[in-house]
């Protein structure tokens, strides 16, 4: 006991509150944190060129803190009007295919701050957008020469995540710039013109947690300012062609054939309970002079969506441009009110409206579930998705657009839940126009599918044909060990040549190009593994029983040159727990023996290096079968699947069961309070941005759509806020004091860390200042594993 109070001051000073700034872990884990990875690869349309792109190492703490504006649920520079927390790139080069040579890009802009890049349809240029200290500037590189050129200046308006898009006949891109007359943006009162009411009337209107809401007429005005954008076309001159009048630009899309823009702009009134993407919302299309031609929606605010998982607001919905066609729209409109948790026979139905929109919509198909999605191929070929929560059931059906009364047929009917059934996903390509369309094969006979082949044995990604006259499947490829092959895409016409990225324990993914006609591969990256520290790890699925009978997986990880002689190692345990409706698939094994891991400051496997055995991922499945929803026993579950993890690393003799750490992020953080509060398997806990009192997410959480209000019992049990007084293992708790993600508030892990010291507990409380859900600075990152390193030696280790 004396050992314990003398690290803790050690620790925190006497008042239990450390004075210390950012602090380093071990070199061996800075290097790791500081390893560069490969480039990203984004193949061009015809083929012949790879964009390679260098992304950012770790921020530091300095550019966090720069100014940043978080409104209506979303982030972003009031400087540059560039969202704030997306990745950078800093490089760009490009990998000619098939000669396998690297060039360097010529004229990039000094120190390029990348935010996007995308294609031309024909696979001649690329566009990407580049932030400057003034702003985000359009640039274009021409890929036979390998040179960049700048279109325009920083006036790019970014705010609302919606990225430049080619135009498919190559000759412009469309983008929202600043407005020409913006002037300055509005000032705030310090002195209230009054008080701010909210009312409502009777109506139920229940929401979700967000963060980062409009709070005040000053945030409405503010919104307004830095989402309000001109529409325009910048040609490859660097001339723009403005688009109708300036507006809260939310999204556009171009149609297929170049002649009209789809465009959703958002309009007052705001909301202070809900995110931008359900205010008060008009829909549109335009011509390119920005007259409007047809109007497809006009939504008030929508905060009155039902809670229930597979609800959403009635009227048009995921309208998009039928990819295949020139100029077709397609939504779902809910065909039940858009209440998942009311009986109906159908659920959704989708229309079509071909240009120029001066006739009635054409009906699709009827779906007895939630509309999912919907890809395109031609007049006779288009799979429509549906899905349904409760049941956790899938469908796709064929459809002939063109045809307008033939049957649909029946592709898939499964449960999603169920990996080892999962016939796999359709293929696409970019079609002329820089559209995705269905991968079809040369007499459009057949469609490609493509899936993670989930065994008893781990993942083993195929690529299948399937006759569409038969829907009978044709085996092309199949992944085998001791390598883990993933299909990803064809790279000709014929659909002879196909991509894949083969990688293995020991060998860095690269990827390789398949030749069906005599199975023979080419490789064409020769990427190495820039982490050599843990060469030698043992890594092994593992599988176990709970005690129920229940089928549970993990993947056990030892230190190079561990052996069994030296007996058991102290454990750190990492899991994340899933809810089922199945006992069957959630007995299933996940993962793969074969891939390689990618070894960072998130991943568990970092605690190799200082002598700690890893058990990654235990499946902690949550099962509630017919009646039963799986979070009325959730306590029980969790803590019988943790007993068989733990019972499991001890009869194999690699794990000390007094020296076990459970840990987790977000839900898994959740996961590890609990643990530690119903059940003594664990020496510490490592919580990393959790939630730990489920009622202040009354509305509903993970996959819960039950409000507090139905279901209080289950609500108070599987808080470990209101078990604080069960929890006698020590609990580092780890926060981002700027999480934007719905539910984990900040205050959860300060309300959590006030009720374990005010019971006695051990614990720390460590609140990383500019840190949202995902920590990004190297500062934060670096002292998270510091105080993780610290609390692992003093409560595990030692």
């Amino acid at each position: 006991m004396y050992l314990i109070a003398a690290v803790l001051i050690a620790l925190f000073g006497t008042d239990g509150i450390s004075s210390s700034g950012y602090m380093e872990p071990d070199q061996v884990l800075i290097d790791i944190v500081d390893v560069q990875w490969a480039p990203w690869t984004s193949v061009s349309p015809d083929f012949q060129n790879w964009l390679l792109r260098f992304p950012q190492a770790n921020p530091s703490i300095t550019e966090l803190a720069q100014d940043e504006l978080k409104l209506a649920g979303m982030r972003f520079s009031p400087q540059t009007f560039a969202p704030s927390r997306n990745r950078r790139f800093v490089n760009l080069s490009l990998l000619r295919y098939p000669e396998l040579e690297t060039i360097v890009v010529h004229s990039l802009p000094d120190n390029p701050r990348i935010l996007s890049t995308v294609w031309s349809p024909d696979g001649s240029s690329v566009a990407f957008t580049n932030e400057t200290p003034e702003g985000v500037e359009l640039w274009i590189i021409d890929a036979g020469s390998a040179e960049a050129r700048r279109l325009t200046g920083p006036v790019l308006s970014l705010t609302a995540n919606e990225w430049p898009e080619w135009l498919s006949d190559g000759t412009g891109i469309i983008c929202c710039i600043i407005p020409e007359d913006h002037g300055e943006p509005p000032s705030e009162n310090p002195v209230p013109s009054g008080p701010v009411i909210q009312q409502t009337t009777g109506a139920p209107a229940p929401s979700r947690t967000y963060q980062d809401l409009l709070e005040n007429p000053f945030d409405e005005d503010l919104f307004e300012y830095y989402l309000t954008s001109q529409l325009s076309v910048v040609r490859l001159d660097g001339s723009i062609d403005k688009v109708g009048d300036p507006g809260i630009i939310w999204y556009y899309s171009a149609s297929p054939d170049a002649g009209y823009i789809l465009v959703s702009q958002l309009r007052r009134p705001f909301s202070y309970m809900v995110t931008a993407g359900r205010f008060a919302e008009l829909i549109e299309v335009w011509n390119l002079n920005g007259d409007t031609i047809f109007e497809v929606a006009d939504f008030p605010v929508r905060d009155a969506i039902p809670i229930a998982i597979g609800s959403t607001f009635e009227g048009p919905r995921s309208i998009v441009w039928r990819s295949d066609a020139d100029a077709t729209l397609c939504w779902a409109e809910a065909l039940d009110g858009g209440d998942a948790g009311v009986e109906a026979d159908l659920r959704d139905r989708i229309y079509t409206l071909d240009a120029p929109f001066d006739s009635e919509p054409a009906e699709l198909i009827d779906l007895q579930s939630r509309f999912g999605s919907i890809q395109w191929g031609n007049d006779s070929l288009a799979i429509v998705g549906e899905w349904w929560w409760p049941t956790r059931n899938e469908m796709a059906w064929r459809i002939r657009p063109g045809q307008p009364d033939s049957e649909a047929e029946l592709l898939v009917d499964r449960s999603w839940e169920d990996r080892y059934s999962d016939p796999g996903t359709p293929r696409t390509r970019l079609n002329s126009n820089g559209k995705s369309i269905l991968v079809t094969s040369p007499d459009g006979g057949s469609i490609y599918l493509a899936g993670d082949g989930a065994s008893p044995e781990g993942d083993r990604p195929f690529l299948d044909r399937l006759d569409l006259s038969t829907l009978e499947t044709e085996r092309l490829f199949h992944s085998q060990p001791p390598f883990f092959e993933r299909p990803s895409r064809f790279i000709d016409d014929e659909c002879i040549r196909f991509l894949f990225l083969r990688e293995s324990v020991d060998d860095y993914p690269n990827y390789y190009v398949r030749d069906l006609s005599d199975n023979t591969d080419i490789q064409v990256t020769f990427y190495t593994n820039p982490l050599t520290v843990l060469d030698g790890m043992h890594k092994e699925l593992i599988t176990y029983r709970r005690e129920d009978g229940l089928n549970l997986s993990a993947t056990l990880y030892l230190p190079p040159g561990y052996d069994a002689e030296d007996g058991p190692l102290p454990m750190v345990m990492w899991a994340y727990p899933q809810n089922y409706r199945s006992a069957s698939a959630a007995g299933q094994i996940s993962g793969s023996p074969f891939r390689f891991d990618y070894i960072g400051w998130w991943s568990p496997l970092i605690w190799l290096t200082q002598g700690y055995a890893v058990l990654d991922d235990p499946t902690m499945p949550i099962i509630g079968e017919g009646d039963e929803q799986p979070n009325d026993t959730f306590i029980e579950q969790l803590v019988m699947s943790a007993q068989a993890a733990v019972d499991e690393v001890v009869r194999l003799g690699v794990a000390d069961p007094d020296r076990i750490a459970i840990g987790g992020h977000s839900y898994g953080a959740f996961m590890t309070a609990n643990l530690l509060a119903h059940s003594d398997l664990f020496a510490a806990g490592l919580a990393r941005t959790g939630a730990y009192n489920r009622t202040l997410t009354p509305f509903g959480f993970q996959s819960e759509d039950r409000s507090l209000w139905e279901a209080k019992d289950v609500y108070i049990e599987m808080s470990p806020f209101m078990n604080a007084d069960l929890i006698d293992e020590p609990i580092l708790l780890i926060h981002g004091d700027a999480d934007s993600n719905s539910g984990t508030f900040p205050m959860q892990s300060e309300r959590f860390f006030a009720a374990l010291k005010g019971l006695g507990g051990i614990a720390r409380l460590v609140m990383l200042p500019l840190e949202s859900h995902i920590y990004r600075a190297r500062e934060s990152i670096l002292h998270v594993l510091w105080e993780t390193q610290e609390w692992l030696q003093t409560y595990v280790k030692e």
